[in-house]
């Protein structure tokens, strides 16, 4: 399946396509496109759309899009759910101080984005920074915090 967001990925344009492609669509293909294409990219190609402006997978009552996708999938895994409060807390600046790790999520996908300027390299980099940070957070859930 194909899945359309913004181009120049950050926090939650990466935190979302590591959540589909690790629990959602094995298969995905991710497609990044400058904002104004992304109705036109969705009526052409059939992809699925996140984390932008007006789109069921976006930003909805205080929600980040992975904590979107995680509600439209049912996912509720607990260290997918601690996952979550970090990324929301990294993704949404009012909040970057909700999850001590947030700031260093959000140094991290600076860093990234500046040493791989190409999305679908950046991705394929930070992938392992959220496998490495999901298990984390399944480590940190069976100690109880």
């Amino acid at each position: 399946m194909k899945w359309v967001t913004r181009s120049h990925i950050h926090v939650d344009r990466v935190a979302c396509p590591w959540l589909i492609a690790r629990f959602v669509d094995s298969d995905a293909e991710f497609l990044f496109v400058p904002k104004s294409e992304i109705d036109r990219v969705v009526r052409d190609t059939g992809a699925t759309a996140f984390d932008a402006p007006g789109v069921e997978l976006g930003h909805h009552e205080g929600r980040c899009s992975f904590e979107s996708i995680l509600a439209k999938y049912d996912l509720k895994e607990p260290a997918l759910l601690r996952l979550a409060k970090i990324v929301h807390a990294a993704d949404i600046e009012a909040d970057a101080s909700a999850d001590p790790i947030a700031v260093g999520l959000e140094a991290i996908a600076t860093g990234y984005s500046l040493r791989f300027p190409d999305d679908f390299e950046n991705l394929q980099h930070q992938f392992e920074v959220y496998d490495g940070l999901y298990a984390w957070c399944r480590l940190q859930v069976t100690k109880g915090q």
